[in-house]
């Protein structure tokens, strides 16, 4: 589905963002695995893909600070020959913290995490897909686009990791909820204004998404989702990451703007 493809993953080091990149992989594409700390973790992911005949590479960048989320999409696009043609924007931050008391400097740490680095990444990655598209004739591009392929068979994609909060706020998550919600509306507003680049930039909204340890942290959250969501189950990282590869793929030449939400259809759920 996306053979030829090359693609870059923030956050993939562990949990949601690994299970995206796998995904990517088995669908055909080539992974950076983009990691801040965790440098062991992500080269089991690289090793993982390699090991299934894949072809991956871990880089490091502290996505807080403009000039690294340039320079990691720079250096996955050479890795990859030049192209980058998917970005998924899922690193970030999850903090706990009553709003009463909260400070500015909690409030600028999650906006610096889950928005801001997503700003740079996507400019930065639209950049390059952008001056790709215009070394082409355009007159070839508008035919293969009325043809519907994208940009001559080249998949430019941009998917943002969003969450159910963006619309349902959590006790404890005004920082958190507002930025998804802000990463919502700049993936539309991106969506405007790339769109006749021939890029597609959409979200993906998840429920809650299973992890180790986390029915142990959290039983009570966990029983209470469990009962309310009418498939029965948690999310998994794997759920996430079709919904990625589907948006990345040609499949959905003509979807961008959109928030796709993946959470077992728990938004359905009568609140009153």
């Amino acid at each position: 589905m996306l053979e030829g493809q090359v693609a870059l993953i923030t956050g993939a080091s562990g949990g949601l963002g690994r299970g995206i990149a796998l995904r990517f992989a088995a669908a055909g594409a080539a992974v950076a695995v983009h990691f801040r700390t965790n440098a062991r973790a992500a080269d089991e992911v690289v090793t993982r893909i390699a090991d299934s005949g894949g072809r991956a590479v871990a880089l490091r960048a502290d996505l807080t600070v403009e000039s690294e989320c340039h320079r990691v999409v720079r250096e996955a696009a050479d890795w990859g020959g030049g192209a980058l043609t998917a970005l998924v924007n899922n690193a970030g931050v999850q903090p706990v913290r009553e709003l009463p008391g909260m400070t500015l400097a909690d409030w600028r740490a999650v906006a610096d995490a889950n928005v801001s680095s997503v700003f740079a990444c996507t400019q930065a990655a639209a950049e390059l897909m952008r001056d790709a598209r215009d070394a082409r004739d355009m007159r070839d591009v508008r035919d293969a686009r009325d043809a519907g392929d994208d940009a001559g068979g080249r998949v430019r994609s941009i998917t943002h990791i969003a969450s159910i909060e963006a619309t349902h706020p959590a006790p404890h998550h005004a920082h958190y909820s507002a930025s998804k919600a802000s990463v919502v509306m700049h993936a539309r507003s991106a969506a405007l204004e790339y769109g006749p680049y021939g890029i597609r930039v959409n979200t993906v909204s998840p429920g809650l998404i299973d992890r180790e340890g986390l029915a142990q942290a959290w039983p009570e959250g966990v029983r209470r989702w469990q009962q309310a969501v009418p498939t029965g189950r948690l999310g998994r990282p794997e759920d996430v990451g079709d919904a990625c590869v589907f948006l990345a793929s040609p499949m959905a030449s003509w979807i961008t703007g959109h928030d796709l939400v993946v959470d077992g259809g728990v938004s359905a759920r009568p609140t009153w």
